[in-house]
């Protein structure tokens, strides 16, 4: 995919990024290319679909979901940034940790996030649930994000501790996710749940994927 084409398709789905931040992720995609042979981030196959199946998929997020302005968000077994570098990058004003176990991982992460010039990026080598055990980070979060790391209601099962009552999680997943939503709905019944299909016009291969944004939320 060409740049152009990611800018007019994200345009098209009312996700707006200037030119400072295409360069911002120009740079990103060069480096995640270069570390991706010694760190193995993405799967190889997928670095030649990189706007689309991580950037827009990443992104996809602010089509369908409000967040509020300086929200303080976590993105739990972030990889090589997904979803939370790409939607810092998109909306700089909100607070982004990022968390992975992986200690290679999450040192290369933070060096894409150095590149990146924003600021109020932190990224945790660590388990969230060693996070949950620090007082600084109970109820502390607006929004918990992660992608395909693990079940719904393992995620929750994991963080629950540091969403502040009004929070959300958003998680990025794909497929049939009946029985997954159903085991969630049926372990915390004061939580509600959507589960969106993601539909980026001009992105057929989501639609394909059948990608979906679950929300849980009071």
């Amino acid at each position: 995919m060409e740049w152009t084409k990611f800018w007019t398709i994200l345009s098209t789905n009312g996700i707006i990024l200037d030119v400072e931040q295409i360069e911002i992720f120009k740079r990103y995609q060069k480096e995640l290319i270069y570390w991706n042979e010694k760190i193995n981030l993405i799967s190889r196959q997928d670095e030649n679909n990189i706007l689309d199946r991580h950037f827009i998929h990443s992104l996809s997020i602010l089509k369908y979901v409000d967040i509020p302005q300086k929200a303080r968000c976590v993105d739990i077994g972030t990889g090589g940034g997904f979803p939370g570098l790409a939607l810092k990058i998109a909306r700089p004003d909100i607070y982004m940790f990022l968390l992975d176990s992986i200690k290679k991982k999450i040192k290369t992460t933070e060096m894409f996030a150095q590149h990146t010039g924003l600021k109020n990026i932190n990224c945790i080598h660590n388990r969230v649930e060693n996070i949950c055990n620090q007082k600084k980070y109970i109820k502390y979060f607006d929004i918990i994000f992660s992608r395909a790391v693990a079940k719904t209601d393992i995620i929750i099962d994991w963080a629950i501790p540091i969403i502040k009552d009004n929070g959300k999680f958003i998680f990025l997943k794909g497929g049939n996710l009946n029985e997954e939503i159903s085991k969630a709905k049926a372990k915390y019944k004061y939580l509600n749940f959507d589960v969106i299909d993601i539909n980026i016009l001009g992105c057929e291969q989501i639609k394909l994927d059948e990608k979906k944004i679950i929300i849980a939320y009071k």
